[in-house]
């Protein structure tokens, strides 16, 4: 018997000044990744310091939203709602903890192609998060 993941409620996020870019891009339906100006690389979650170099001279730049699973968890004992977190590595090369949402929870598999969707919090902010890619 598979179980579907279903809509359930997210608590608003934190927004801070050093990631208020961050919600205002997901507002705008964007996921953003901070990538450092002086070594280049990527890195998550979006500080302002690159943990590469050390350096503060750091961007946002827009994610593809594509990704693979890279480990999971399907959570069935902790609500009403079963539910998958999962680390996703997105195609940008950083990994993300995120939840694995508008699928069958039982068909997930490690390696599996995902894509980004967003789901309001309350309060409206727009979280990002993956569901199988179509």
């Amino acid at each position: 018997m598979s179980t579907l993941a279903q809509d359930r409620s997210w608590p608003a996020p934190v927004v801070y000044p050093d990631n208020a870019d961050f919600w205002a891009g997901t507002a705008r339906g964007q996921l953003l990744v901070r990538h450092c100006e002086e070594c280049g690389k990527p890195h998550w979650y979006p500080r302002t310091q690159c943990p590469f170099c050390m350096s503060d001279r750091t961007a946002f730049k827009p994610s593809a939203g594509k990704g693979a699973i890279y480990s999971f968890s399907v959570c069935r004992r902790v609500g009403p709602v079963p539910f998958a977190i999962a680390y996703v590595r997105l195609d940008e090369g950083v990994t993300m903890m995120t939840n694995i949402v508008d699928c069958d929870l039982d068909a997930l598999a490690i390696g599996q192609r995902v894509e980004l969707v967003f789901k309001a919090a309350e309060g409206g902010a727009m979280l990002p998060m993956f569901r199988p890619a179509g």
